[in-house]
């Protein structure tokens, strides 16, 4: 089943009212949240680094009223850690079938699929995206992901990617400033 036609790099992007409709942000790890670069230790041990303002991003989506989501191809110590520092509730390590993924997650929230956005990097990722009601690549995600998806943020994944896509969604949601309080005493 093939996604609405899509461009790549419109200014304009989704629509408001898309935008509006999301209440929950589910996103892969590898390359969304990080730039993609897997590394090992000798024992085998998976160290990721993951930017620090897609953290405050993912407390500002949560300070909003909003949940988020990882769901990743890798089964990674640093994935569970790095959601349990940021208030993520959902990790979904090891997921082969990230559009199953994202239904079941659906279903166990009670949400439909135009209430959930779905941020990915790869072809891994596209069948969580085609059924996203908001999908978003970032901006070195492969052409065949990025002609797929309703918009590329501006930043890379790994160079908070995410952040921005929080802060775009939350002021088409006219929540930002509230959000933004938290953080700003005048």
């Amino acid at each position: 089943m093939g996604k609405r036609s899509k461009s790549v790099g419109k200014a304009k992007g989704p629509a408001v009212a898309a935008l509006r409709r999301i209440v929950l942000l589910a996103m892969d790890v590898d390359g969304t949240l990080t730039d993609g670069t897997i590394s090992l230790s000798e024992s085998g041990e998976e160290t990721k680094a993951f930017h620090a303002r897609d953290g405050i991003g993912l407390k500002l989506w949560k300070l909003a009223g909003h949940e988020s989501a990882f769901i990743t191809a890798r089964s990674s110590k640093a994935v569970t850690r790095r959601a349990g520092e940021v208030g993520v509730r959902d990790v979904i390590l090891g997921s082969s079938d990230k559009g199953a993924a994202l239904c079941a997650l659906c279903a166990k929230r009670g949400l439909a699929l135009d209430q959930v956005a779905f941020m990915g990097d790869d072809l891994q990722d596209l069948a969580a995206l085609q059924i996203a009601g908001l999908s978003i690549a970032v901006a070195d995600a492969p052409l065949e992901v990025r002609e797929r998806v309703d918009w590329v943020t501006q930043a890379r994944g790994g160079e908070a990617a995410v952040r921005e896509a929080i802060e775009r969604l939350l002021q088409a949601q006219g929540r930002f400033d509230a959000a933004l309080a938290h953080f700003v005493r005048d």
